[in-house]
């Protein structure tokens, strides 16, 4: 237990600059929706909503439940698109939203209530990232009531995303957003130098870095690039191969040749300009996306807004699959959510029954998912909601691709690999280790610079 609250302790330190990664910001997540869809307003059904860092408590009403959740762009409308959606169902249904300014509040919240031993704080629901719940509920296995008498269809998901959710064969969470990630390319970039999308699909690392340079040379621009101050590129390029950072709980790295080689893959696509680490989020998104430094975007799907904001280059993007050592097809994730049922719920009934009818996959999935992704850019957990008309629509900013479709599809490949609540801390020694062994940071020997990260990481999961 001292070691998981010392992780909680230093990893509440660092989510505020993680948080814009993880199923979206607020400034990127309101253009997501697809370019062909009709607008559809949800007002007659709209919920109620109050931005606060007070969680509220539940309502006396019986048709009430409360929720907590962040990004008004984002998460919300999801949770307005499931409230009208279930109100077919029950017309007298109300949703009253706490709009809190991140997850780091609700995160704080539940904390708080577990250590006084008083639930009454918290709503019914709260929205929960997938990469914190399990280090909660082992922490405060109180705050929570399981998902055990929902109608859901747990087969309708993919295996990873109810990975984080599922604790000791219980489950727990209903998935909400699919961080399944992507990696898009400006196609007019790859046929200027004489490529094309299938060029880029299943190949290996080695040859992506050559075809990398190539473009670098002709044209100036790079083929990735990433938020190094929070570099999650080792954790996808790794889930890619099917592979984890862990190994029984503890850090499987020092020593491990696949992980050296994912590593020498950014270090070397640093050094000859095909990756560019980028010092902060803002200059990641901001001046290499937007700022059209970069012929290529690998993240997960919650990036789309950011790289469509650049209204000029509509048309001239596809995304495709990850490549991988072997040069298979990869399939990684990177952020997401699912909404929990606190400990303070009185209507454990009608909360069970209103995920399972809305983003579990009852009768109501498929009108909360079109209209999440029409008014916020939440793309389906949920496999069946996928096959929508809505999400078979092209994007035309996307060349005509049918993108969410195809994002549904990729997400039911993405490889379950084993989690530790010391992820974020890894990223950072690893992130460091990164900087390091690149001619810029002074080429240090990698094999050195990955035992020490493994090391620090020993060394933090020991005190």
């Amino acid at each position: 237990m001292k070691k998981k609250l010392l992780a909680l302790m230093m990893v509440m330190s660092m989510t505020a600059g993680v948080l814009t990664a993880c199923g979206g910001s607020e400034a990127d997540a309101g253009d997501a929706a697809p370019a062909a869809a009709e607008e559809e307003a949800t007002e007659a059904a709209a919920p109620e909503e109050e931005e606060t860092t007070d969680l509220g408590g539940v309502s006396d009403d019986p048709n009430t439940l409360t929720v907590a959740a962040w990004d008004a762009n984002f998460n919300i409308p999801a949770l307005e698109a499931a409230a009208a959606a279930y109100k077919t169902k029950n017309p007298d249904f109300k949703l009253e939203i706490n709009t809190v300014s991140g997850s780091s509040d609700v995160e704080n919240a539940v904390t708080n209530a577990a250590q006084a031993s008083d639930y009454s704080t918290l709503p019914d629901i709260v929205l929960f990232q997938d990469h914190w719940i399990q280090q909660y509920v082992s922490n405060y296995p109180g705050a929570w009531q399981d998902l055990s008498g929902a109608d859901i269809d747990w087969s309708d998901f993919g295996s990873e995303k109810l990975s984080y959710s599922t604790i000791d064969g219980v489950h727990y969470g209903a998935p909400v957003d699919n961080g399944t990630a992507i990696f898009a390319y400006r196609t007019d970039i790859l046929e200027e130098c004489g490529y094309t999308i299938d060029d880029v699909t299943g190949i290996t690392w080695d040859r992506w870095l050559e075809i990398g340079r190539d473009i670098k040379e002709k044209t100036g621009k790079y083929l990735l690039s990433m938020d190094h101050s929070g570099d999650d590129l080792p954790y996808m390029f790794m889930q890619a191969e099917g592979l984890s950072q862990w190994k029984d709980g503890d850090p499987d790295i020092a020593g491990n040749e696949t992980y050296q080689k994912i590593l020498q893959v950014i270090v070397d696509g640093a050094n000859d300009g095909v990756i560019l680490l980028c010092n902060s989020w803002s200059e990641y998104t901001d001046e290499s996306i937007v700022g059209d430094q970069v012929a290529g975007v690998m993240n997960g799907n919650w990036i789309i807004p950011t790289i469509k904001q650049v209204a000029e280059n509509s048309g001239k993007w596809e995304l495709t699959t990850i490549p991988t050592l072997s040069g298979k097809e990869g399939y990684a994730s990177n952020g997401g959510s699912s909404l929990y049922i606190t400990a303070n719920c009185k209507n454990l009934d009608l909360a069970q029954d209103f995920l399972a009818y809305t983003f579990g996959g009852g009768e109501g999935a498929i009108e909360t998912y079109d209209n999440a992704l029409k008014n916020g850019g939440v793309i389906t957990c949920c496999i069946s909601a996928g096959k929508s008309s809505v999400y078979q629509e092209p994007d035309e900013y996307f060349n005509g691709q049918p993108i969410y479709a195809d994002i549904v599809a990729m997400g039911a490949n993405v490889p379950v690999v084993e989690q530790n609540d010391f992820h974020y801390n890894l990223r950072t020694a690893v992130g460091t280790a990164i900087t390091n062994a690149t001619e810029a940071g002074g080429g240090s020997d990698l094999a050195a610079e990955i035992q020490a990260a493994q090391d620090d990481i020993v060394r933090q999961m020991n005190l």
